[in-house]
């Protein structure tokens, strides 16, 4: 039977989504810390006043979660305030010691992060933690080509943020960035045959009649039926629920052809963060809440509130999330076949913008064909760059 691809959303694009204890890398001076265990394992007490920075639509969900932790440990106060977890790097590093104690960030930003000494180190247990409970990581909506062939989908190769929907394609054809493991800052090798066919099928989308450049208004689009289809993830999962109703549809990220038979599309697969300031002075309060907003119990509220996929085993074992359309789909997306982790190095910073006027340009067709290698051969080069 023919699949109506009207009103559906494609989901699991980035993020199996989910708020874990950060696992950083870094020395601390505070003798509470140590090898054998970092402040939270301390038998000190917990005390102290501390600031916790999440982002705006977290806050809600957050608070019930912070009220119950500050009746288990009665001589702690925390303070909730908004934070942008995109710009955590940038906004911490202003002035370590008047920031946040824990704050949310992407992890795309560890390796810097604990590079410059800005986060505390964590404790052996708390590892082993984060590894024992959360995991590692229809026919027309199947290939890309029966996609837009059915109907219209929503994109943003012209804009920025192509870089995170879009650079995937390579690892997608078969290339990797930085190394098969994500630690090798010269592994990066897209400037090859492989990464040639992904510019052109990406020069090519321009004439697709069934690709509709849009990003702000994709979510518009698609209630107007002006498109049938967009890019995303599970953040968008409420917003198109209320847009759309019953009319939601979800799949997986379809297969690609870049030109030697189909390969499927993966997604940047990554996680939001709980991490702890090294400048903080309640370090045992502070790892306490940052352990305490990644439980279990905090996975699953965030689902329900924010349709955050949880990465908790058993949080994902729930009735409610193996029901859910949209954390099937991102569960789906987290394999090896359809995703890739994003790589943590400190140099991953210097990926992204060359990686947007890669396939903006490409795109809006201001790099002609017979300069794809020569392109692809500079952006190698930049990203393989150590940052200072």
């Amino acid at each position: 039977m023919k699949v109506d691809v009207k009103r559906l959303l494609i989901g699991g694009s980035i993020l199996s989504l989910s708020a874990i204890v950060l696992g950083a890398c870094g020395n601390s001076n505070d003798d509470a810390a140590s090898s054998n265990g970092s402040a939270a394992e301390s038998s000190a007490k917990v005390e102290g006043d501390i600031k916790l920075w999440v982002d705006t639509e977290h806050i809600d969900a957050l608070q019930g979660q912070v009220d119950k932790f500050e009746k288990e440990y009665p001589d702690v106060k925390v303070t909730v305030a908004v934070g942008s977890s995109a710009d955590a790097k940038a906004d911490v590093s202003k002035d370590p010691e008047q920031a946040a104690d824990v704050f949310m960030m992407p992890h795309d930003q560890v390796g810097q992060m604990a590079e410059a000494g800005l986060i505390y180190p964590i404790g052996d247990k708390q590892a082993a933690t984060i590894k024992d409970t959360n995991v590692e990581a229809a026919d027309d909506v199947k290939t890309w080509e029966g996609l837009t062939s059915a109907g219209k989908i929503g994109t943003n190769f012209a804009e920025d943020g192509a870089n995170y929907i879009f650079g995937p394609l390579f690892m997608s054809n078969g290339n990797v960035l930085y190394g098969e493991d994500g630690e090798d800052i010269n592994g990066t090798n897209f400037n090859n045959e492989a990464g040639v066919e992904v510019l052109q099928w990406i020069a090519d989308q321009k004439n697709n009649s069934g690709v509709l450049q849009a990003s702000e208004s994709a979510l518009s689009d698609l209630q107007s039926g002006k498109s049938d289809a967009f890019l995303s993830g599970p953040w968008s999962k409420n917003d198109v629920e209320k847009a759309l109703g019953d009319n939601m549809g979800v799949a997986a990220y379809p297969t690609i052809d870049f030109g030697s038979g189909a390969k499927q599309m993966k997604a940047f697969l990554g996680v939001k963060l709980y991490a702890v300031n090294q400048q903080t002075e309640a370090p045992l309060a502070a790892m306490a809440l940052a352990e305490y907003l990644s439980n279990q119990e905090t996975q699953e509220i965030e689902f329900t509130e924010n349709g955050v996929v949880p990465s908790n085993k058993d949080a994902q074992e729930s009735d409610a999330v193996k029901a859910d359309a949209v954390a099937k789909a991102v569960m789906e997306m987290s394999d090896a076949e359809h995703s890739v982790v994003m790589p943590k190095l400190p140099e991953m910073v210097s990926f992204w913008p060359p990686m947007d006027a890669l396939i903006n340009d490409t795109y809006k067709g201001q790099i002609k064909p017979d300069q794809f290698q020569d392109k692809l051969d500079k952006f190698v080069s930049d990203i393989s760059k150590v940052t200072e």
